[in-house]
């Protein structure tokens, strides 16, 4: 367990700067829409599914580029390519505040999700192994545990800059903050430091020679489980609530279950950190997704009322809280740290283009069947997610498969 003086000198300095990039990056360009977005149509008169559109559009750009960010993160260190990232992102931001046309606005897009590919959770992850190599896994699950009080931030700050300068304010305000705050924290308070080739980790992943070529059959699997997996956390957070509303639970009710999901992902990712140092990630993984499951199989089971719905949240949370430590832990412990930016950037890419496509197949399979067909489309992806990473074999002692 580092000390405090560890989160502020040192390398786990890192985990301290990336805690606090994060939750601006996450609160100012990932959470924003959802509260700007019916102003901007208001303004606009655009729809509400182009302006949406626009989000998925950078969540596509940031797939794009997230192999050459890992492979850039590898080569040059979080320290470069992460304020490249933040600066990137400001000029995103700064173009949604002064975009007047369809064409302007999806451009800002096309930039913002590049800024997106190089700040957020998957670069965070690459800069942590270079920097620990295969000791990242506890800074990676320290960092979720700060990355998961970003929407607790973000949104209350939107909604409040909103009421004081309006959407476009807004917009400029996080620009400022991604260039003033984030950037040179990345530039200025990064270690530059690489961790040594070989260095071995403790607990479940101190197995160096133990590792997987990130190519061939295990590699495929690992990807095809979190690309599937994608399509669930992106999907429900964009339908989710508003399915539980059309059952007749009342909007104050479901604004309450809604909130479960944050402290539910904060207490599984602090329940890991305590008591799962010796599990091996794919373990952790299988848990969470099948946690996932459960939760679907309770709605099928039982339809939905205000108590299983709560319980759907709360287990929803804690798979996703899981989730995102094991997109960073499990590459790390299966093809270890050697070019391990590149590796996590390939999954990462295919991760983000699924989370941009998932909520309008998810609105499309809602509008043309039922939402209770829509939640069984959403379950069949977390069920071949479990699929896959129960046929991913760990490696054992000298490179042998194990089950």
């Amino acid at each position: 367990m580092p000390t405090l003086r560890d989160m502020f000198i040192g390398p786990w300095r890192a985990v301290s700067v990336l805690g606090v990039t994060q939750i601006i990056a996450w609160g100012t360009i990932f959470y924003s829409p959802v509260l700007t977005a019916p102003l901007i149509v208001a303004e606009t008169g655009w729809s509400l599914s182009f302006t949406m559109g626009g989000f998925s559009l950078g969540l596509l750009i940031a797939g794009l580029v997230s192999p050459f960010v890992g492979r850039s993160i590898d080569s040059h260190g979080g320290h470069v390519v992460m304020t490249a990232g933040s600066l990137v992102s400001a000029l995103g931001l700064l173009g949604l505040a002064y975009a007047r046309t369809p064409a302007a606005y999806l451009a800002v897009w096309v930039v913002l999700g590049a800024g997106l590919g190089a700040s957020l959770y998957d670069p965070a992850f690459a800069t942590l192994g270079r920097i620990f190599g295969a000791a990242a896994r506890r800074p990676i699950t320290f960092l979720t545990l700060a990355g998961g009080f970003a929407s607790t931030v973000g949104w209350p700050a939107t909604h409040l800059l909103i009421q004081s300068v309006g959407w476009r304010g807004t917009y400029i305000v996080y620009a400022v903050l991604m260039a003033a705050v984030c950037a040179p924290l990345h530039a200025f308070a990064l270690p530059r430091s690489r961790a040594a080739p070989g260095a071995a980790a403790g607990g479940a992943t101190a197995q160096p020679a133990a590792l997987l070529p990130a190519r061939g059959l295990a590699f495929v699997l690992v990807t095809a489980a979190f690309t599937a997996y994608a399509f669930v956390p992106s999907a429900l957070s964009a339908h989710l609530l508003a399915i539980f509303g059309r059952t007749g639970i009342d909007a104050a009710t479901v604004v309450l279950i809604g909130a479960l999901f944050g402290p539910a992902q904060v207490v599984a990712r602090v329940t890991e950190l305590a008591f799962g140092r010796n599990v091996h990630p794919i373990a952790v993984a299988r848990a969470a997704v099948a946690l996932l499951v459960c939760a679907f199989a309770l709605l099928a089971l039982f339809g939905i009322s205000v108590p299983l719905a709560a319980a759907f949240a709360l287990m929803f949370g804690a798979a996703n809280g899981l989730i995102t430590i094991t997109r960073g832990a499990l590459p790390l412990a299966l093809f270890g740290a050697d070019g391990y930016g590149r590796t996590i950037g390939r999954i990462s890419g295919f991760w983000l283009v699924m989370q941009s496509a998932a909520p309008l197949v998810m609105a499309f399979v809602a509008e043309r069947t039922s939402d209770a067909l829509a939640l069984v489309f959403a379950a069949v992806f977390a069920v071949f997610a479990l699929v896959c990473f129960a046929a991913i074999r760990r490696p054992r002692p000298g490179g042998q498969p194990a089950a």
